[in-house]
């Protein structure tokens, strides 16, 4: 039985470049939700890893793969067998102003859209996906945050954690929207990455994050890099050439990509 009182995929007859659709219905997020979802072809695959992939501020479930080429990416990288097959969902984030942060916040569980919804809906309609499928988040910008966050909040669910350029406490999302909707929870230790990670420091997935030396978040990562070392939580953080724009997370997705098929 469904866990969704409606479900919507795309038609395989008009589906592209591996490229499937859900839409969803779901309380999180009192309505609707869209996955764009890459699923690499093969009659044989069953119980491959399912990889969450956030987006940033401004965009939607289709922004990774028409902006980044994503699928394309992880399509070539399996055929050259630099990865094996795995799904890439890619959710929107609940589409509420500019950004959800991917918090619960303003009546809508943003939260448990990402870490319970679209993991689920990934299981019911994509055949080689399963609940014994090992799970990974990424994501960049706010949805660098989102995965960092989740992943160190859950530090069960997710086998590994990456992000690109990620802010990493709720009340950067300042830089990037308009509104002046209050991201800050209940508990400080909620919203801001270094707090999570540390409080469930003795049972952490494997974390790795970059950014780019020209990025507006770069101070912010690079504090984030500090204190783990300092704590000794053990993490890899790489700096490379790039601002916050596509081109940067276009390239440096590959390196998730790796890093998550390694753990796999």
């Amino acid at each position: 039985m469904s866990k969704f009182r409606t479900t919507e995929i795309s038609n395989p007859e008009f589906e592209s470049n591996n490229l499937r659709f859900i839409t969803v219905q779901t309380p999180n997020l009192k309505g609707r939700g869209d996955i764009c979802v890459f699923v690499p072809s093969g009659e044989d695959l069953t119980n491959i890893p399912i990889i969450t992939l956030l987006h940033g501020v401004y965009g939607s479930a289709w922004i990774w793969a028409h902006k980044a080429g994503v699928h394309l990416t992880a399509l070539k990288m399996i055929n050259e067998g630099l990865i094996k097959p795995m799904i890439i969902a890619m959710p929107s984030d609940g589409l509420w102003g500019d950004g959800s942060a991917y918090i619960p916040h303003s009546g809508f569980n943003f939260e448990k859209w990402i870490s319970e919804d679209v993991v689920e809906a990934v299981i019911e309609n994509i055949d080689s996906a399963s609940a014994i499928s090992s799970l990974f988040i990424a994501g960049l910008s706010m949805g660098g945050y989102g995965a960092l966050r989740l992943g160190s909040k859950y530090p069960r669910k997710y086998k590994a954690i990456s992000g690109h350029s990620s802010m990493t406490n709720s009340n950067q999302m300042n830089l990037f929207v308009e509104e002046e909707t209050n991201y800050v929870q209940s508990a400080s230790d909620d919203q801001d990455i270094f707090e999570l990670m540390y409080q469930n420091r003795d049972i952490l997935p494997r974390i790795r994050f970059d950014c780019g030396k020209d990025d507006v978040l770069i101070s912010h990562n690079r504090s984030l890099h500090e204190k783990l070392k300092k704590v000794k939580i053990e993490h890899i953080y790489k700096e490379n050439e790039g601002a916050h724009e596509w081109t940067y997370w276009q390239k440096h997705i590959k390196d998730t990509l790796i890093f998550f098929n390694n753990l796999s």
